[in-house]
C-alpha cells in the first residue's frame, strides 16, 4: 500500500510526556498497531472486484430464479 508508520515523529513527541524507554514501547505497539490495521483496510480496487463479483452472482441468482418461475408455469 506504500503507507509507512512515522515512529521517529511519534517517538519525539511521545518522549515529551514520557520517558525515552516508554515512549521507545509506545512508538513500536503503535507502529505494530497501525501496520496491522493496514493489512486489512481493502483499496478502492479491491471493493471494485469485489462489486463486480457480487454483480455476477446476482446475475445468476436472477437467471435462475427466472428459469425455475418459467419452469413451474410450464409445469402447472
Amino acid at each position: 500500500m506504500g503507507h509507512t508508520v512515522d515512529t521517529l515523529s511519534m517517538f519525539d513527541e511521545l518522549k515529551k510526556s514520557f520517558s525515552e524507554e516508554q515512549a521507545h514501547t509506545l512508538s513500536e505497539l503503535l507502529r505494530k498497531i497501525e501496520e496491522g490495521n493496514l493489512e486489512v483496510v481493502a483499496t478502492k480496487k479491491d471493493l471494485k472486484e469485489a462489486e463486480m463479483r457480487l454483480t455476477i452472482r446476482f446475475g445468476a441468482m436472477l437467471t435462475a430464479a427466472v428459469a425455475a418461475i418459467a419452469l413451474l408455469i410450464k409445469i402447472l
